[in-house]
């Protein structure tokens, strides 16, 4: 059973009013963690980075009501105090019960399917089905997964290596450092200043481990994993802890020796440092791993697109071929987010929308990213111009294409995260929609 309080848990563009006084839309927020969470978004807007603002923001309503809310980031913040706040993607709220699952597992199961797809990150591999993960929140998803990753680590054997050590001894060891010895040495004749290789475990790779391990466990509410860590760390009896991270990760070596180390070395990267996910400052939060969703949304659905491209068919992502204007020189570079070749042919140009569309005027699709689309259409003389959003509820079935009088069409398609989930059938329909009969 885990020691943790139930997380507040709300969704993006959510949030909270302060005290107990209820205001539509919003939930509430105990004064003291709602002033912890105002200190921290103002602690990064007063520096000069504008990612705070994407984060959380702070406004003042009529009656006095103070409302923080969520903007594009998911993830969980913890407070020093223990407190949890998960972020879901939006996507809760859209989705019906199935399967005998309410939403926050579906949306946490999809959550997690749509991580696995990201670059350098440490979780591509890991199987959260075994992990009851709607009862967790992402913070202990994820410190269970370092562990898990450990845990193998350990049972393999933690690797050691020859260090060279340098002593001023009353002993004879190893080899005699003679210029040393008649510096140090000159007037205790009794001394020997030595240098021998030491077969150690205490190597940058288990430091950094090691170090991650006492800085998790300060972290868990959950006592699974609380038991997992204090049980890992008796496997490192001989190991400082890091001090230096940036030293220790400089000199971690990147060889077929220590290659099984290198998912747990990420873990250590994000925790330590804060490596793939986006930190924030703010002495009143103990941890923040948030993610954008744009980003997370470009990635699953280019993940799953090249799992079902034709063969013979080149699928590229941020393609920087064409610049919006070409002289005196190449300027304004165009970066779709998915481009399908095929020999000199450009099949598609393709842009991926985390947004949800409603069925109002133009769908509540923006008009810069018209603009946008229309320029890809133009410059990559592609056949097809497409813009893919999540799929809504409200949406099925439903057909949305523009045209214009100058030969650029857009099509718009919706990519159902909760098919998804179960199979690559509806990826497979967007294919055969964009490129033709696939196999």
């Amino acid at each position: 059973m885990s020691s943790s309080t139930k997380p507040y848990i709300i969704t993006e563009y959510g949030g909270f009013v302060r005290g107990e006084q209820a205001l539509d839309g919003y939930q509430c927020l105990k004064e003291s963690i709602f002033n912890d969470l105002e200190l921290f978004i103002l602690a990064n807007n007063s520096k000069t980075g504008t990612e705070a603002v994407e984060l959380l923001s702070l406004s003042a309503r009529r009656g006095g009501h103070k409302i923080i809310t969520a903007k594009n980031y998911v993830g969980v913040i913890t407070m020093k105090d223990g407190t949890v706040i998960e972020i879901l993607p939006k996507i809760y709220g859209n989705i019906s019960k199935t399967d005998g699952k309410d939403e926050i597992e579906i949306t946490k199961n999809i959550f997690h399917e749509m991580l696995r797809t990201l670059k350098d990150v440490p979780f591509k591999d890991f199987n959260a089905s075994n992990l009851k993960t709607y009862r967790m929140n992402i913070l202990e998803i994820f410190i269970s997964m370092f562990a898990s990753e450990v845990m193998v680590l350990v049972k393999q054997g933690l690797k050691s290596f020859y260090n060279t050590v340098e002593e001023n001894e009353r002993f004879l060891k190893g080899k005699l450092d003679v210029p040393q010895n008649i510096r140090h040495n000159y007037i205790h004749k009794e001394r020997f200043y030595i240098r021998y290789d030491e077969w150690s475990v205490n190597r940058p790779e288990n430091r950094l481990l090691k170090a991650t391990l006492h800085f998790l466990r300060k972290r868990t509410r959950d006592d699974r994993n609380r038991l997992t860590i204090s049980h890992l760390l008796t496997f490192f009896d001989g190991v400082d802890v890091s001090t230096d991270y940036d030293t220790d990760f400089s000199k971690c070596a990147a060889d077929r020796g220590t290659s099984h180390y290198k998912k747990a070395l990420l873990w250590c990267g994000i925790f330590l440092r804060g490596n793939s996910f986006t930190a924030f400052a703010g002495s009143e939060v103990a941890t923040a791993l948030l993610f954008p969703m744009e980003k997370i949304f470009e990635s699953y659905v280019a993940a799953k697109l090249r799992s079902v491209v034709p063969s013979g068919t080149e699928l590229r992502t941020q393609d920087v071929r064409h610049s919006l204007f070409d002289r005196p020189a190449k300027k304004f570079k165009l970066r779709p987010d998915i481009v399908l070749t095929k020999g000199d042919d450009t099949i598609a140009v393709m842009d991926t929308k985390w947004k949800i569309l409603k069925n109002t005027s133009n769908y509540g699709i923006s008009q810069d990213d018209m603009y946008q689309m229309y320029a890809y259409g133009k410059k990559y003389n592609a056949n097809k111009v497409i813009l893919l959003y999540p799929q809504p509820a409200s949406l099925r079935d439903t057909n949305i294409s523009f045209s214009s009088n100058d030969n650029v069409n857009v099509e718009v398609l919706f990519v159902d995260l909760l098919d998804l989930l179960r199979s690559n059938e509806n990826v497979k329909t967007i294919m055969e929609k964009v490129h033709g009969q696939i196999n």
